[in-house]
């Protein structure tokens, strides 16, 4: 699929620059045509006023500074003939050209025989204006080799810098269809990932119910009492099941932009409380200590059940990977230009190089403990979603002597 979108990317950039070039060559083109009738039509009106006698040729001598060709008056070969009302040739004049006389009766009756005023002799390469006038018919020619030359020329050149262009804009067009499509890959890439780690770990309690479904139906003669044990792990792996399941609707919806945020002033000091008082008997009979520094009266302006999601997973996330005996750290303190809720624990540290990584989706630093601890390595990935939500930060330092800290920032206005 990105192959296609890279080549649709390059195939539509080269398409708009050949339309382009296309339009300012036709541009160019028909002005420097324009300009060129322009200067023979002079040439032609000069001889049609042309009484008989060869004009003088303006000449140039070298040296004089400033000194050039009129630009009304441009040394173009041009001739023409005075006819009576039969036809018959009565004059001719010549300018900067050498042509017969019956070369010129020749052109004249072409001329005749088109009807027209003005127009071109393609066999003769000759443009020419005819007018009426007292002693006769006055046709003028001028020779156009010089025009076509200069427009072959010139369309030539523009050609071939078009085709250089393209070229050159084509090779542009590889690096920057690479670079504009890198954050498209990478998205691609996780979203892959995504669905094959939510399929994975969707797999296992779905294998688990399947099993104790068909250990029930093994024994359809025994009791619910007798196969309370069955049932029991059943209910257990579907709930595992369904908080995956709203997990990932979670994240769905944060990345379309659909996650419902309402954003109202409460008493975050409050909040933090709340959520932290069901974790005290949990830790106590993990043997770990709570320990808490929590503000008072610290408000804050967002979605406050956000906001407690946020800090259950913190202390979810504390509590699990405290170790035996371990510590829990609570804090919440308002600080300049918002608010720091910090929630630190002690036991196994987390390598430095891992610490990039633990607010992606499905990443745990040890798949076994997480999953005996029923995690599926989302809760981090949430708890980042809600804080960028709140246009807030979120970090991890970590270290033998001091364990595992994750900090969170969030502003104190919206």
């Amino acid at each position: 699929m990105l192959k296609k979108l890279r080549r649709k990317f390059i195939l539509i950039n080269m398409s708009l620059l050949s339309l382009v070039l296309v339009i300012v060559i036709a541009a160019v083109g028909y002005s420097n045509y324009q300009q060129l009738k322009n200067e023979s039509d002079a040439v032609l009106q000069r001889a049609l006023s042309n009484d008989g006698s060869r004009p003088p040729i303006h000449r140039v001598e070298i040296g004089m500074p400033g000194e050039k060709l009129p630009k009304s008056e441009p040394m173009l070969p041009a001739f023409s003939v005075l006819l009576d009302q039969e036809g018959k040739v009565l004059s001719e004049t010549r300018e900067n050209v050498d042509v017969s006389g019956k070369a010129m009766v020749q052109m004249a009756d072409m001329v005749l025989e088109t009807g027209l005023q003005e127009g071109v002799l393609h066999d003769m390469n000759l443009r020419f204006l005819m007018k009426e006038t007292p002693e006769g018919t006055r046709i003028a020619f001028v020779d156009m080799s010089r025009e076509m030359d200069m427009l072959a020329s010139q369309l030539t050149a523009l050609l071939l810098i078009g085709l250089g262009g393209l070229a050159a804009f084509f090779l542009i067009s590889l690096f920057l269809s690479a670079w504009a499509l890198r954050p498209v890959e990478k998205v691609w890439e996780q979203q892959q990932q995504f669905v094959a780690n939510a399929s994975h770990e969707l797999r296992t309690p779905l294998t688990v119910i399947l099993a104790n479904l068909g250990i029930l139906l093994s024994h359809p003669q025994d009791t619910i009492a007798k196969q309370a044990k069955w049932i029991e792990n059943t209910q257990t792996e579907a709930n595992r099941m369904k908080k995956l399941v709203e997990d990932l609707l979670f994240l769905a919806r944060s990345d379309a932009a659909q996650a419902p945020l309402t954003r109202t002033e409460f008493n975050l000091s409050d909040a933090v409380l709340g959520c932290l008082l069901p974790f005290e008997p949990l830790a106590y009979e993990k043997g770990v200590t709570i320990q808490s520094d929590i503000q008072p009266e610290v408000s804050l302006v967002g979605d406050e059940g956000q906001i407690k999601q946020l800090t259950v997973i913190l202390l979810d996330n504390a509590c699990k990977y405290a170790g035996d005996q371990g510590d829990v750290t609570v804090s919440l303190k308002k600080i300049k230009d918002g608010v720091r809720l910090s929630v630190g624990n002690t036991g196994r540290p987390i390598p430095q190089e891992n610490l990039t990584q633990i607010f992606d989706r499905f990443y745990r630093a040890d798949s076994a403990r997480s999953r005996e601890e029923g995690g599926y390595g989302l809760g981090l990935s949430i708890a980042k979603t809600i804080v960028d939500h709140h246009g807030g930060r979120i970090s991890a330092d970590s270290s033998e002597a001091a364990g595992t800290l994750l900090t969170v920032w969030l502003p104190a206005k919206d």
